[in-house]
């Protein structure tokens, strides 16, 4: 005979279903409606003087990001500030991923969507995020992601994910790497304490569009892309990371080319 479930077994179900389904509202307000300008534009005007002033923000490099098109803007994580501190960069909205626990209050929720976030679970491999960021790069706008996927101090940068190199092989977007240094002494319990805080921008790195995107051409992209983030960190004054761990998906990569030495060919043609 079939069990029936108990309304106490059906209720976590549920609820998981109404939470998955006001994530993808969120994600569809970021591609209908975009970032609602009155109040984007009013933050900022406020949080700009602020940055300037109180934490003696210094931006480098800004002259190396295009004014219009699709844009990846490619950073380290350290602090809950890094997204406004990155969008500080340009002239123009920018959308960025939220960890999905940040829009479980209502007016939160709808306060981060309205500056231009959308969530991202980042326990699994959030496909609908990646799909919510391409559409948002494929019309022309800016999307910041955070490769590491989450807060990393002190020290080195952390190891990053590949989902930055995939973004950019499927829009061909280009990636501006950034580094932002400062952040994270910013923040003691409730205290924000001055700091001064240091933004640099590299030049932007094209690549093109493949075929397919493979994971092994996603992990090598990727790899590029931190490498020059990691030389704006270290040129700020950031704890260099140890060599061994500067090239972890191409280290990875190596080892699949020697186990399947065909790869490479196939690589190469998906590239061209």
């Amino acid at each position: 005979m079939r069990a029936v479930r108990s309304p106490q077994q059906h209720a976590p179900q549920a609820a998981h279903r109404a939470d998955r389904a006001d994530l993808a509202a969120f994600r569809e307000r970021a591609l209908a409606r975009g970032v609602n300008p009155f109040l984007y534009w009013a933050v900022r005007a406020l949080l700009q003087p602020a940055f300037f002033i109180y934490f003696r923000m210094q931006r480098i490099g800004r002259e190396h990001l295009p004014r219009r098109g699709a844009l990846l803007l490619a950073a380290n994580h350290r602090s809950f500030l890094d997204p406004f501190v990155v969008g500080m960069l340009v002239r123009r909205p920018v959308y960025f991923m939220a960890k999905r626990e940040l829009f479980e209050k209502r007016w939160q929720a709808w306060l981060l969507s309205a500056l231009g976030a959308f969530p991202v679970d980042r326990g699994a491999r959030d496909a609908a995020a990646m799909r919510t960021a391409r559409a948002i790069l494929e019309r022309g706008d800016c999307v910041v992601i955070f490769p590491e996927g989450t807060r990393v101090r002190p020290g080195p940068l952390g190891a990053p994910r590949r989902g930055i190199g995939r973004l950019a092989l499927e829009t061909a977007a280009p990636v501006a790497p950034i580094a932002v240094i400062g952040t994270e002494d910013v923040r003691r319990g409730w205290r924000i304490r001055p700091r001064k805080v240091r933004v640099r921008v590299g030049r932007p790195l094209r690549f093109p569009l493949p075929e397919r995107a493979s994971p092994t051409l996603a992990a090598g992209v990727t790899e590029r892309i931190w490498a020059c983030v990691n030389l704006q960190w270290e040129w700020l004054g950031g704890v260099p990371a140890p060599r061994d761990d500067l090239q972890p998906a191409a280290a990875a990569s190596a080892r699949r080319r020697r186990a399947h030495p065909d790869s490479r060919a196939r690589e190469r043609a998906h590239a061209a």
